[in-house]
């Protein structure tokens, strides 16, 4: 799962302009202005400096800033890396999802969705929200209706957004061969690690002083 061959490298340090360091000091990693980012997307993206500085905001706003509550969130983005087949946010949405309150059990039974797991309404109307906009395009209007019940209108919005992000930068990652950062313990679709160890929590940006301790480059 590391051994991705990328096909847009690393930006060379030579080529670290201030908006390429904008880029990848962006989530207020430590000392990365100086150093570069440890997280490889980040450094990919300096590659395009435009484009890496609008995609962070507006990635921040769904990862950060959502009106969807987190366990929301964290369930459809592992149903899309599922769906979509990226190991990259599949291994780091895992540890998001069990710091939001998600099980191991649950978090096995989203790749089993609709068979698998025994979900709650709400639970089951998002993950079948990604299914049916990655399969048709659109959220039906059965499931439009049901998600009425649950979401008001800037958590749908924020719902059909977070999908197609999540998609996109998916499409991105695997496009772009970034793979899982060299010093992680990858974890599989499986939810086994390299090492043999359970998969444990992960802490978003700023979430906490330490976050980038728990994240295993």
């Amino acid at each position: 799962m590391t051994d991705i061959p990328p096909r847009i490298p690393h930006l060379p340090r030579d080529q670290w302009t201030d908006d390429a360091r904008e880029v990848f000091a962006f989530w207020g990693e430590p000392n990365a202005w100086e150093e570069g980012s440890k997280t490889n997307v980040m450094m990919v993206m300096a590659n395009h400096p435009p484009l890496g500085k609008v995609y962070n905001i507006w990635g921040k706003h769904l990862l950060m800033a959502n009106s969807l509550s987190t366990r929301a969130l964290e369930l459809l983005i592992l149903r899309v890396a599922w769906r979509v087949n990226s190991a990259y946010e599949w291994h780091n949405h895992v540890g998001y999802a069990l710091n939001a309150g998600i099980t191991l059990e649950e978090i096995g039974a989203i790749r089993d969705f609709p068979e698998g797991g025994d979900w709650a309404e709400e639970d089951a109307l998002v993950l079948r929200s990604v299914d049916e906009l990655i399969e048709d395009g659109k959220i039906s209007d059965a499931t439009w209706d049901g998600l009425g019940a649950h979401f008001d209108t800037r958590q749908k919005m924020d719902l059909v957004f977070s999908i197609g992000h999540y998609v996109m930068t998916s499409w991105a990652l695997s496009s772009f061969g970034v793979g899982i950062e060299g010093g992680a313990d990858p974890i599989g679709f499986d939810l086994k690690t390299g090492s043999g160890r359970t998969p444990g929590k992960t802490f978003k940006p700023g979430e906490t002083d330490n976050w980038t301790d728990t994240r295993g480059y």
